[in-house]
Order: structure tokens, then sequence, then C-alpha cells
């Protein structure tokens, strides 16, 4: 028997039975097979451009679901059928959004048309508010105490907002693509919500079929919690978002604000976005009342604030409840984070992507814990060396 060398003792100690550097060895071929996956990105073209194609469609199904699945389980355990309470809704939709085209449509193509049509009046008010102000006494008076040169900080705003609106027209090419894109998911949406609905059951056990079976329980844990986090915020999201653009809608008819209906509409869908949507909604009806009157302004301040009281005290609470557990400076971090990296798409799937990448690495987390046995606690350490 030959003996055993002692170096090779101190390194298979040390190094390979320390469970810390296995960790990071294996840190390490991730990130190894990351740098080499990155070199030959072009193999993974076509998949890039499949996701592309049929990621659209996808999140419009999947939102439908979730609003649908619910009522399609009720009636299932009634003992109808999915495939019959499936087509029952379909008709009801297709009833509800040709009343939509048929009366609501028609009125707000008239107030965006309204809109449009009164644009170059507001912008000329607009700039006559500020020549008015720029030219008052007070900021004369600011201007030589804090020594700055209006006509410059006029020339810079200017100058930003002529390049703001150089590159708004130069990205209406792209606007033609978004709108192809938009007109292909809602032609596929019925057919891949149809199958959802009558086989979304069937995708959690197909899954779990790939995965090996001590990894199972743990896999269907996972993709539960995921379902429900979604599913929470889709649906609290959709009604939250309604009840502001109502709220918003009985407020702009109170203080008699002009283009109420499409006002409120703009507040509804940019509710999505939790925090910074109310302040991009607001944007758009502060222009209007400031044009109006100075009294105007304020009235507009006191609905929205009333409003977002509202929704912050009342309904958020009663409806979302406290399922993402996200605080609210992490949801403003992702938001725009996620906002530069994949644009509008990724500014409205941040909060349930983030819900769902913090399921995975929360659970991850727990099942590194368990098997490193690197968080154990300290009497428990001191029990077994005894």
């Amino acid at each position: 028997m030959k003996p055993v060398n002692p170096r090779v003792g101190t390194f298979k100690r040390f190094i390979l039975n320390n469970r810390f550097v296995l960790f990071l060895l294996i840190l390490l071929l991730i990130g190894l097979n990351i740098l080499v996956f990155m070199k030959v990105s072009f193999i993974f073209t076509p998949i890039e451009v499949l996701i592309k194609t049929i990621l659209l469609p996808i999140i419009l199904a999947a939102i439908v679901y979730y609003l649908l699945n619910p009522v399609v389980d009720f009636f299932e355990r009634k003992g109808i059928r999915r495939i019959y309470t499936i087509l029952v809704l379909f008709i009801v939709i297709i009833g509800l959004l040709t009343i939509l085209i048929v009366s609501v449509i028609p009125f707000l193509k008239e107030q965006v048309l309204s809109l449009i049509k009164s644009f170059p009046q507001y912008t000329s008010d607009v700039e006559q508010l500020v020549r008015d102000v720029v030219g008052s006494d007070f900021v004369n008076q600011a201007q030589k105490t804090l020594n700055i040169n209006v006509a410059d900080l006029s020339k810079q705003i200017s100058d930003q907002a002529s390049t703001i609106i150089n590159n708004m027209f130069a990205g209406i090419g792209n606007i033609v693509g978004i709108v192809k894109d938009f007109i292909l998911a809602i032609v596929t949406l019925p057919f891949i919500l149809f199958y959802l609905l009558k086989d979304g059951k069937k995708l959690g056990p197909y899954v779990l079929k790939f995965m090996p079976v001590s990894f199972r329980s743990s896999t269907y844990n996972v993709m539960l919690e995921m379902n429900n986090q979604i599913s929470s915020y889709i649906r609290g999201q959709i009604i939250v978002s309604f009840c502001i653009g109502a709220l918003m809608y009985i407020g702009f008819l109170i203080i008699g604000m002009e283009y109420a209906s499409l006002l409120a509409l703009i507040a509804a869908f940019t509710s999505v976005v939790p925090y910074l949507g109310p302040a991009i909604a607001i944007t758009p009806a502060f222009i209007i009342a400031l044009v109006t009157s100075p009294f105007m302004v304020l009235k507009l301040i006191i609905v929205w604030t009333i409003v977002q009281l509202v929704e912050g005290k009342f309904i958020s609470p009663q409806i979302m409840g406290r399922n993402l557990h996200i605080h609210p400076i992490t949801i403003i971090f992702v938001i725009l984070t996620a906002g530069n990296l994949f644009g509008v798409v990724g500014i409205i799937l941040a909060v349930p992507g983030y819900a769902v990448l913090k399921v995975i690495v929360t659970h991850l987390f727990e099942w590194m814990k368990i098997r490193s046995n690197m968080y154990e606690q300290r009497d428990q350490i001191n029990s077994k060396n005894k």
C-alpha cells in the first residue's frame, strides 16, 4: 500500500472538501460557459428571432389567460366542460369588443382628433406663458441675484426639445414594425389563448417529466409559487388600473377638465407601471390645465392627490395585498433598469419578472443552505463538535 502524500491530503482537505471553494469553482465554470456562448452568439440568432416573434403574442395570451382561467376553473368545478365555457367566453368577448368598437372608439377618436387639432394652440399658449414668466420682474430680479443667464438656459431647453422631437420623427420607422408585430399578435392571440385555457393544466406535469425525480417536488413548489405571483399581480394590477381610470374620469368631470375620457384612459393604461405610471399620466393633463387657467391646475392637483391617496391607502392594499413583498424603492430601480435594457416591454414586465426571479433565487438559496451546511447556527455546530 502506497503512503499518502501529505501535500495531497492537505490539498484534498482544504480545496476538494471545502464546500465554499467548490461553490466558487462552479461559479467559475458557469462564467466560462457564458463567455464561450458569448463568443459564438451568432449560433443563437434564429432562436433570438423566434423569441422576438412569439414573445408579444404569448405575453398578451398569458395576461388574458390569467384573467379568464379562474372563470373556466369555476364552471369546471360545477361540472361544465372547459371547452363549453371557453366557447361562451369567446362569444362574450367578441360581443363586448363589438360594442366597444361601435360606441366607445368613435367617441375617443373625436377626442384624439380634437386634441391634435388644438395642439398648436396649446403650444403657442405655453410659449407665451414661458415668455411672460421669463420677462417678469421676479425672474429678472432672481436672474440678477443668482447670476443666471435666462437666454442661455432657454436656448439649452429649446435645443433639448428639438433633439427629442427629431428623435421622435427618426423613430417613426420603428413604429411601423411595432404596429405590424402588434397586429400579428392580435391575430394569433385567440388561438394561443384557446389552447392555454383548454390544456394549460397539462403544462406543469409535462415540464416535471423532464426533471429528476428527487427535484420534482421542489420544482413543483417553485412553479406553483411563480404562478401565484404572476396571476396575483396581473389580475390585481388590471383591477387597480381600471379603478384609477374610473376615479380620474369622475374627478375630471367634476372639475370640468377637457378631454376627460381620453386623459382618464391614459391614466388607466400608464398606471400598469407602478409608481412611475401616475407621474407619466399627469403630464398631458397638467399641460392642458396649465393653458386653461391656474385655478384648473390647482383643481387638477387636488384630484390627482385624492386619487393617489385612495389608490395607495384603500384600493391597492385590498386588491393587490402584499403578495409580491417588494419594497417600493426596489420596484423603482427594477423598472428603471428594465426600461434601459428592454425599452417599453421591459418597463411593463419589470415587476412580474423580478417577482419570478426572486422566487427562483430564493429557492436556490434555500437549497444551497441545506446542501452546503454553511449557514448552520453556532449552537448546532458546537453540539456536533461535542
